[in-house]
């Protein structure tokens, strides 16, 4: 286990002194800041009470990854599928980041913080985004699909396209500007 470590500048293509390798590993209460990980492969990690601030971790792999408690800011996530990780104590919250082509299908993001994000073309299909928080957020061609929306604040955010028979939407806010997404559906003229 690599506990209370901070990783600064990691430009991950070979193993470092630091790290020998991201599969099989366990971080806990460790930051990771200002480190190109893209590409690598977190299978069967565990990343506990962590943060990743500054980083690349686009096209990563995660099966079997476990994130609890772990916080992205300021960083880039594309094409990242988070169907494959871990589902037991899955907890994220997401801050500044780019978030283009991730998939969350079937994926608990209960309490989820999403904010100032880029996240087009995400697919939350059959998610479970109870209570979840979308605060100016870009959803620009995201997929809720038998998605699980009740009481999430999509207030300030925008482009979205939600279609209100295909998912649950109990109780969920929505601005005046953005509630045009819910009938986008209906081929419908609102003047």
């Amino acid at each position: 286990m690599i506990e209370d470590k901070d990783f600064n500048g990691i430009y991950f293509l070979e193993p470092t002194p630091q790290i020998s390798n991201f599969t099989r590993e366990e971080f806990e209460n460790c930051t990771f800041t200002n480190c190109i990980l893209s590409n690598s492969d977190f299978s069967n990690s565990t990343f506990r009470d962590c943060e990743f601030k500054d980083c690349d971790l686009s096209l990563t792999k995660l099966k079997n990854t476990g994130f609890n408690n772990v916080s992205f800011v300021n960083c880039k996530l594309l094409g990242l599928n988070f169907s494959d990780c871990n589902s037991f104590l899955l907890s994220m919250n997401f801050k500044n980041c780019l978030l283009k082509m991730a998939i969350f299908y079937k994926v608990s993001l209960k309490n989820t913080s999403f904010q100032n994000c880029e996240m087009q073309e995400i697919d939350f299909s059959e998610s479970d985004l109870t209570n979840a928080t979308f605060d100016s957020c870009n959803l620009d061609k995201a997929v809720f699909d038998h998605t699980n929306l009740e009481k999430v604040d999509f207030t300030t955010s925008y482009n979205l396209s939600i279609d209100p028979e295909r998912n649950r939407i109990r109780k969920a806010s929505f601005s005046i500007n953005n509630v045009l997404g819910l009938l986008s559906k209906y081929d419908i003229n609102i003047d």
